[in-house]
């Protein structure tokens, strides 16, 4: 609830003092006209939410959030601080007044580019993992994770999956493994896609598990019955594309006699998301000697059950996108989650967290959309 409180304070105080400071004596039908778009981004807000169209609700009010309200908050910033600056420096009023606008326009391109291009920007990122505990047959094993495709996103833009596709196997990966959202609110956003999908290739398979988005709960108007149908579609179809969903359970690759284990649990989140996974079902059979790979959707699951109760080696995740904003290595995303993003070791464990290689919403800036490609070497 918090970050909606602080959502509102963001869009809402920079138009009551821009108005107060510029707006408030003009022509009456210019100040009605400068609050449109603040009530567009509450109303397709609220819409969105609620499920009103919401693939076009939730687009509208983050193109209003990005390109408008965004901008007018850097410009509120800067304009009040460079008017305390005119105190010390009086001459300077022309050059505070520049960079305050001129900042917002450069923030403006920048939420541009992110909804033009920067969602469609697909990187590589590689890691080499080097422990004893690989075993000697898989050395040189490599790995590609996808996570967060949200293939509803690619409505127009189907060459932009098929570009996914393609790069992933160029990578020529022994194993394919996707941690999650592979949809934005239904099954049949998959209906153009599932030929492309199908396309994916790997010696030893490609294996997967639900987000939070692919259990379809924020869907209010559709009955318990309807949900697990819409469930059973999801997970029918990617039996078809030729994907091993993973529900609580592990499948084990074996070279030479020696074994990895790719351990797949159900979404584990806190409400209103699901929380289904049983990781003690999931591990039951392996053999101790296994390399043992965990897919869970939610990295919060990691610290909450995963480094307490086992000795997983790498678990790999994704949800967060890091918000798709990343300047640095900052992220909108370090007020909500502990791990939001990247490699993260305790105490010889590993948790990689995926940016996600699709989005729920055509925007991204910094945090690029990535394919992760994972070398494992035996120490």
């Amino acid at each position: 609830m918090w970050y909606l409180i602080l959502l509102f304070i963001v869009i809402t105080l920079p138009d009551i003092y821009i108005w107060q400071t510029f707006m408030r004596r003009k022509k009456k039908i210019y100040s009605i006209l400068f609050w449109v778009p603040l009530a567009l981004t509450f109303i397709s807000f609220l819409l969105g939410i609620n499920g009103v169209f919401p693939y076009y609700t939730l687009r509208v009010f983050f193109v209003l959030f990005l390109c408008v309200a965004i901008p007018k908050l850097f410009f509120a910033i800067l304009y009040i601080l460079g008017k305390y600056l005119g105190k010390v420096v009086p001459r300077a009023k022309w050059i505070r007044n520049g960079i305050a606008f001129g900042f917002a326009i450069l923030v403006l391109c920048c939420a541009l580019y992110g909804f033009m291009s920067g969602w469609k920007k697909l990187i590589v990122v590689e890691h080499t993992i080097e422990s004893s505990d690989v075993p000697a047959a898989f050395n040189d094993y490599r790995i590609v994770q996808l996570s967060d495709l949200h293939v509803g996103t690619f409505k127009h833009d189907a060459d932009v999956l098929d570009s996914i596709v393609s790069k992933v196997n160029a990578l020529q990966p022994d194993v394919i493994l996707f941690t999650g959202d592979l949809i934005n609110v239904s099954p049949d956003e998959l209906d153009p896609y599932m030929d492309i999908l199908s396309q994916l290739k790997a010696k030893d398979g490609i294996y997967s598990i639900l987000g939070n988005h692919d259990y379809m709960y924020y869907d209010k108007k559709a009955s318990p019955e309807e949900i697990t149908a819409r469930i059973e579609d999801l997970k029918k179809r990617q039996k078809a594309m030729g994907w091993d969903l993973l529900l609580n359970e592990h499948r084990i690759i074996e070279r030479d006699g020696q074994k990895i284990a790719i351990i797949g649990v159900e979404n584990e989140s806190k409400p209103p998301h699901p929380a289904l996974a049983d990781l003690p079902a999931a591990l039951r059979g392996i053999p101790e000697d296994a390399y043992k790979i965990l897919l869970t959707h939610d990295p919060q699951h990691w610290k909450q059950e995963v480094i307490p109760n086992t000795n997983i080696p790498l678990t790999l995740s994704g949800h967060t996108h890091a918000m798709q904003v990343k300047i640095g290595k900052v992220s909108p995303s370090q007020l909500i989650y502990d791990d939001w993003g990247g490699m993260i070791d305790v105490e010889d464990q590993l948790m990689y967290v995926n940016a996600g290689t699709g989005s729920s919403v055509p925007f991204r800036f910094g945090a690029w959309p990535e394919i992760g490609l994972f070398t494992l070497k035996n120490k």
